[in-house]
């Protein structure tokens, strides 16, 4: 598919996906009470700006940056089906944020908490993963795949040990939860700058996804760029997690599903991958907050129950 076809396709799509979920709900709302309510006009200003907005700015922010974060694990790893969270990051806040919630700890704790088990776990991997400057993302990938593990364990034990009025609340962060965006500004900001610097960086992510020997070859400084894209990764997938817990399948099926539609050059895999993620995120957290409603439901399960089919599909029309 031409990629200049496929990015205004998708960028009609998020267009689309923004709308649709500012309209639905528990209150369906016109388009003209929508605009209205963004202008700050009319009965409906409440229900836009301070409830749908910022929910769906999250959601769309959020799946930009899993998608981002599983573009660049994918390029560093040189696997079309690497995740986001197969590196730990995603078990060292679950830690961190489930062990606030147990204390009794406000957001702000919660928060501060996650970002700090996230650090750990990044810097536990990056110090193993690549030991006395050696590059080795075998020992990376290991090293991710065994703390994430262990980060589960502990996950499984702080869920032991809570009172049942705190369980709900960890379940839903473990599932993701975008009722209540935090951060949602710096979440834009660290997507729009790992965005652009990732495009302008595309030609070398093009050679290093030829192989390290081809890249070497080239001239390629390949130690320092996978450093740089292991960290690019795991902030993505922190300023994810800050935002809207653990949310899993983004990051594996919307890369995928591009590369699939025959763009693999990053210069336009990038961007198509921010916009379908995001809207991608959106519609599905729309699914979650309207197909039962009054009741919500974590976002996470319709990931899930939304990816795997379509990941099944792309994958039996590739064959």
């Amino acid at each position: 598919m031409n990629p200049r076809w496929l990015f205004l396709s998708l960028l009609f799509a998020a267009a689309l996906s923004v709308g649709g979920a500012l309209v639905s709900g528990a209150l369906p709302l016109a388009l003209g009470d929508v605009w209205q309510g963004l202008l700050g006009q009319g009965e409906a200003v409440q229900v836009v700006r301070e409830l749908r907005l910022p929910r769906v700015l999250a959601a769309f922010a959020c799946g930009g940056l899993l998608s981002l974060a599983g573009v660049l694990l994918q390029s560093l790893l040189r696997n079309p089906l690497a995740d986001p969270y197969i590196l730990g990051v995603s078990g060292g806040a679950a830690v961190g944020a489930l062990a606030a919630m147990l204390l009794g700890a406000g957001l702000l704790a919660e928060q501060g908490t996650s970002l700090g088990g996230a650090l750990l776990a990044i810097l536990v991997v990056f110090g193993l993963g690549f030991r006395h400057g050696e590059r080795n993302l075998y020992r990376l990938l290991l090293t991710g795949v065994v703390l994430s593990a262990g980060c589960g364990a502990l996950v499984s034990l702080l869920l032991t040990l809570a009172q049942a009025e705190q369980v709900k609340g960890m379940l839903f962060w473990l599932m993701g939860d975008l009722s209540q965006p935090q951060g949602l500004g710096a979440a834009w900001l660290v997507l729009f700058a790992v965005s652009v610097a990732a495009t302008l960086a595309a030609g070398g992510l093009d050679v290093l996804a030829g192989g390290r020997d081809k890249a070497a070859a080239l001239g390629l400084a390949v130690g320092r760029w996978q450093a740089a894209l292991y960290f690019a990764a795991a902030l993505l997938t922190v300023a994810a997690l800050q935002l809207g817990g653990s949310i899993g399948f983004v990051g594996l099926l919307v890369p995928h599903a591009i590369r699939l539609l025959g763009v693999t050059a990053h210069r336009w895999l990038i961007p198509c991958a921010v916009l379908l993620g995001g809207s991608f995120l959106v519609l599905a957290d729309m699914l979650a907050r309207t197909l039962w409603s009054p009741l919500q439901l974590p976002v996470g399960i319709f990931t899930a129950l939304l990816g795997v089919p379509v990941l099944l599909w792309l994958l039996g029309r590739r064959a």
